[in-house]
């Protein structure tokens, strides 16, 4: 064999070697994260709990030795404040002529309600609380002084609360208060005449904006509580919870003049709650695919854009909490941020990244039409047998849609859904790493072909 030619094929075989060898340790890498942090130690990595702070810590120290600048507020860390529900004071009361009924028990305040707020008055009957013209309800009809009264309103409607009737739009429990306030009402009660009907949430982490007047739900249905000019008194006194939740931003600093901003959120749901799709008791939901999975890849991204050679762009990375409860970590992020985002080239979003379908191979890619860039960047880059489906938005349901609404140009990156999704099944034996190394490879593609591009143009969609 000539010996240019055996030299040739050496040298492909070491560059081979050296490639399968990076990629058996990127796998290797991202099963560690994943491992580490959907595991039972983290509890669900909830906001505000002790998983989160193991988690925050986890982050915070793979970024130290990656060898990331911190630019938090606080070190790596950005803190911020939320609600996590409500408790009862002392001073909850619903008397109704002259019977004081047991708070939880046979009454619980709503979460439209005032949170302290006092209404006496004599009871009056709103029906349904529906007001439409156009289908020919009006339980308002005839009631001529409501100013000042404390209005009882039935939770069901006349088709049941049926999502698809022609009530439907009707029936929404918040309009039919907001008209009940408008007419005058100083407070409201609130019962379900339908058995059929699951009663109004209780649960204080849904997020409402409450009303200035006390809102209960009466779990009874006796008549005689529930008529006409009855003297009411109804005192609501409830407390916020308020937790911190902990967002981790590493930087590296080439000295450019813009920035490219990588995320991923990193909290998930804890035990469960009101967001998990699981019916039973109590688990841990640990989150492997949602989003230890991101968030695993962010932090190898970092490790790898942190040796390259590409430093046209500073690189921002951000590993957000919240984003289970309404993006809390990124919103807060962009009302509060530690780089000015007028220098923001784009935001690359991971969320759920690590279920990547054999069979399909398809990596599913949200905010295509937030650039007119992004969808002869996005077919240039050829990864393995991987396919891409994209869609135009960069509003969703994840911390994407907080950099979109500032006017950045978006991509989310998404293998797909399963069966698995806000349940306690989401764990780390399922990720399929050969397809998180796929991913991996097409986003780093696709930053180095925007290391030779000008800032993106932002589009809105």
């Amino acid at each position: 064999m000539n010996s240019r030619i055996l030299n040739f094929l050496l040298l492909l075989l070491i560059s081979t070697s050296v490639n399968a060898q990076s990629d058996t340790e990127l796998k290797s890498n991202l099963k560690q994260h994943i491992s580490i942090l959907a595991s039972d130690k983290f509890e669900g990595r909830e906001p505000g709990t002790k998983g989160e702070r193991l988690s925050y810590e986890y982050i915070t120290q793979q970024f130290k030795n990656i060898g990331l600048q911190s630019l938090g507020s606080n070190g790596y860390l950005q803190s911020f404040e939320f609600s996590a529900g409500t408790k009862n004071g002392v001073k909850n009361k619903l008397t109704i002529a002259g019977k004081n009924l047991k708070s939880d028990s046979e009454y619980y305040v709503l979460p439209y309600s005032a949170l302290q707020a006092t209404a006496e008055g004599k009871s009056i009957k709103i029906g349904s609380g529906l007001l439409s013209k156009d289908l020919g309800r009006n339980d308002y009809e005839g009631l001529t002084v409501l100013k000042g009264r404390i209005a009882v309103m039935d939770y069901a409607t006349p088709e049941g609360n049926n999502p698809h009737s022609k009530w439907a739009e009707a029936s929404d429990l918040r309009k039919r208060i907001e008209i009940a306030v408008s007419k005058g009402i100083s407070g409201l009660i609130i019962y379900n005449s339908n058995d059929s009907i699951k009663n109004p949430e209780k649960n204080s982490e849904i997020k409402i904006t409450p009303f200035a007047i006390p809102v209960v739900f009466i779990k009874s249905n006796d008549a005689t509580l529930l008529k006409d000019n009855q003297q009411v008194t109804i005192a609501t006194d409830i407390e916020k919870i308020m937790h911190s939740g902990h967002n981790v931003i590493g930087y590296i600093d080439n000295r450019a003049e813009n920035t490219i901003v990588i995320g991923a959120h990193y909290d998930h749901l804890g035990y469960g709650g009101h967001e998990s799709l699981y019916r039973g008791k109590p688990e841990i939901h640990n989150g492997a695919d949602d989003n230890a999975s991101g968030t695993s890849t962010l932090i190898e991204l970092a490790r790898k854009l942190n040796s390259s050679s590409l430093k046209k762009y500073n690189y921002l990375f951000i590993a957000f909490s919240g984003e289970e409860k309404g993006l809390l970590g990124s919103n807060y992020f962009v009302k509060h941020p530690t780089i000015d985002l007028k220098k923001v080239n784009y935001m690359l979003n991971m969320d759920m990244v690590g279920r990547l379908k054999p069979e399909e191979h398809i990596l599913l890619i949200n905010g295509a039409g937030t650039s007119p860039s992004w969808d002869s960047l996005l077919n240039n880059i050829k990864v393995d047998s991987l396919r891409i489906k994209t869609t135009a938005s960069g509003v969703g349901p994840s911390d994407h849609t907080s950099f979109y609404l500032e006017g950045i140009p978006v991509l989310h990156f998404f293998s797909g859904t399963h069966s698995d999704y806000h349940k306690p099944s989401d764990d780390e034996p399922l990720i399929n790493y050969n397809g998180m190394v796929s991913i991996f490879h097409f986003m780093y593609d696709l930053i180095e072909q925007t290391n030779n591009l000008p800032k993106l143009t932002y589009k809105n969609q």
